[in-house]
């Protein structure tokens, strides 16, 4: 839900990054890719940032984090400018000429423990937190992370959780919507109505790797195929399902912001797993991370279906038909 422009301690995040440290620090961090998509008119932020001089050509989520952050009137914002979209960048210097304070975090991309330890302390001292609250409130957020894995598990063991939910409750845990408190609540609540749920039956498994999707329906519109997608791969690593004890070994494991082979590693022992029959790449139009299509292709060992989404809304009539002519395909392969 959006925070209110009144709330003086909300802190954006434009990806994920060590929320421990935040929440040591008394601060309340925002997700902002998850008020922009999760908004009653998510279309109008982007107009709003294209009529303020953002062109139609750069991507809708960066649009939409600006369009946020002017409305929820945000005034401190965590811009992660490595490891993750190379319009952040700018995208900081717009908000640091609007008034917004920067924070800046990067990932390594060689994963160098040191320059990451680095980032962290830079983060900690800009923000005013103390290494024994940030171990605590590690602890606090671990134990939610381990019913996540546990949800993970409902999805693909015990086939008691759709996609959909799967995605919603691991996507959030970017931020744990900025109550861990709260979201441990709702996440106890379904957890116990799920393990009386009868079994999903669904005749293709599917994974979802990539970035989280702008398409709101395309969970529902899978399963309505026979299928369901029981691994979803970039919001699973928001959860950082590793059980480290030690904060930086933590968010070292987080594949997405590394070399795309750790994301290989994790997308192969997923398809051996869970049994997937085949996996779905989701892209980002006019984003870099589209190009790691053609290592995905030639490293995993099931059918991968590519699809491209630009701004939010209904799926388009040419990708739903990809999606059912794939989901056709593999059924054939599956039944043979």
């Amino acid at each position: 839900m959006p925070v209110p422009s009144s709330t003086p301690d909300a802190v954006g995040l434009t990806s994920t990054v060590p929320v421990e440290i935040l929440y040591a620090a008394g601060l309340k961090p925002v997700d902002l890719n998850n008020i922009f998509i999760s908004s009653e008119a998510p279309e109008k932020l982007l107009t709003q940032a294209e009529r303020e001089g953002f062109a139609h050509h750069v991507c809708a989520w960066i649009k939409g984090l600006y369009s946020v952050v002017m409305n929820q009137g945000i005034k401190t914002v965590v811009a992660v400018t490595g490891g993750d979209c190379s319009n952040t960048v700018a995208l900081a210097e717009v908000l640091s000429h609007k008034g917004v304070r920067i924070i800046p975090f990067a990932y390594p991309l060689n994963k160098d423990r040191g320059f990451l330890q680095d980032q962290m302390e830079a983060l900690r001292r800009g923000v005013s937190a103390t290494w024994p609250d940030i171990e605590r409130e590690k602890g606090r957020l671990d134990r939610i992370r381990d019913k996540l894995v546990d949800l993970d598990r409902l999805t693909y063991e015990q086939n008691v959780v759709s996609g959909f939910d799967n995605h919603l409750f691991l996507v959030s845990s970017s931020d744990f919507g900025s109550d861990p408190d709260a979201y441990e609540k709702k996440l106890d609540l379904f957890l116990s109505g799920a393990r009386q749920r009868s079994t999903l039956s669904e005749e293709i498994r599917l994974g979802y790797v990539g970035v989280p999707p702008i398409f709101p329906g395309l969970y529902d519109y899978i399963e309505g195929l026979g299928g369901r997608v029981v691994f979803n791969e970039v919001q699973r690593q928001f959860s950082m399902p590793y059980h480290d004890v030690d904060i930086v070994e933590q968010y070292l494991h987080y594949t997405y912001p590394y070399e795309v082979k750790g994301r290989v590693a994790d997308i192969r022992q997923a398809i051996a797993e869970r049994g997937l029959d085949g996996v779905i790449h989701y892209t980002q139009t006019f984003c870099h991370r589209q190009i790691y299509d053609i290592i995905l292709r030639e490293e995993l060992s099931v059918p991968v279906l590519t699809l491209e989404g630009d701004r939010p809304g209904r799926i388009d009539g040419r990708t739903a038909i990809r999606i059912e002519t794939f989901v056709e395909m593999l059924r054939d392969r599956v039944l043979r």
